[in-house]
C-alpha cells in the first residue's frame, strides 16, 4: 500500500503545484492496469491445454483471468470464430498499486539487459503501453513448472489532459523512463 499513500501524500500535490491545478480532481490518476498475454501461439503448436499459461497470469496478477476468444475467423492463420488467444486481467484499486509498486521494485530491475522504458508509448487516450517480453522474470512463476516462455503486454490507463501530466504521474510514482 506504500505506492497509494506516495501518490496521495507527495505526487498528487507536486502535480497540483506544477500544473497549476485548482481541483484535485483535475490531477492525473491511474485508472487501471490491464494485463494481456497472447495464447494463441502455444494453442497453434497442438497444446490445447493452456492452463499453466492461466495458472501463471493468475499469480502474476492476483485475480482471476479471462478468456478471450477469436471474433471472427482468419483462414491464414487457421484461426476459427470462437477459439481461445488470448488471456487478459483487468486491474483496479488497491490491487493495481500493488502490482505497479511490485513492478517497479522487484520485476523490471531483474528484466535482462534492462534499457528503461520508452516514453514515446503513450497513446492519444492517456494510456501507457509496454511489453515484457518473459512472463518468468514474475518471483510468484514457478520456475519448474514453465513449459515455454510469453510475453506480457501491461497496460496503464490514466485519466487527465495532457501528456505532460500522464508522464509527470508516471515518472513521480516511480516508473524508469529513458533519459
Amino acid at each position: 500500500m506504500y505506492l497509494k499513500e506516495k501518490y496521495i501524500k507527495e505526487v498528487l500535490p507536486e502535480l497540483m503545484k506544477k500544473n497549476w491545478y485548482k481541483n484535485i480532481m483535475q490531477a492525473p490518476k491511474i485508472e487501471k492496469i490491464v494485463l494481456n498475454m497472447w495464447i494463441w501461439t502455444y494453442i497453434k503448436q497442438g497444446n490445447k491445454d493452456f492452463e499453466p499459461l492461466k495458472n501463471a497470469l493468475n499469480l502474476i496478477s492476483g485475480q482471476s483471468s479471462i478468456v478471450r476468444n477469436a471474433k471472427k475467423s482468419i483462414s491464414n492463420f487457421k484461426l476459427r470464430e470462437g477459439m481461445p488467444v488470448g488471456l487478459t486481467v483487468t486491474l483496479r484499486w488497491d490491487k493495481m498499486y500493488n502490482f505497479l509498486e511490485k513492478m517497479i521494485n522487484v520485476v523490471l530491475p531483474r528484466v535482462r539487459d534492462f534499457r528503461w522504458l520508452p516514453k514515446k508509448s503513450f497513446d492519444r487516450e492517456g494510456n501507457y503501453n509496454f511489453w515484457i517480453k518473459e512472463h518468468t522474470i514474475f518471483p510468484e512463476v514457478p520456475q519448474n513448472d514453465v513449459i515455454k516462455t510469453h510475453g506480457l503486454q501491461i497496460t496503464i490507463s490514466t485519466k487527465n489532459t495532457t501528456k505532460d501530466s500522464w508522464r509527470d504521474l508516471l515518472e513521480l510514482l516511480g516508473i524508469p523512463f529513458a533519459k
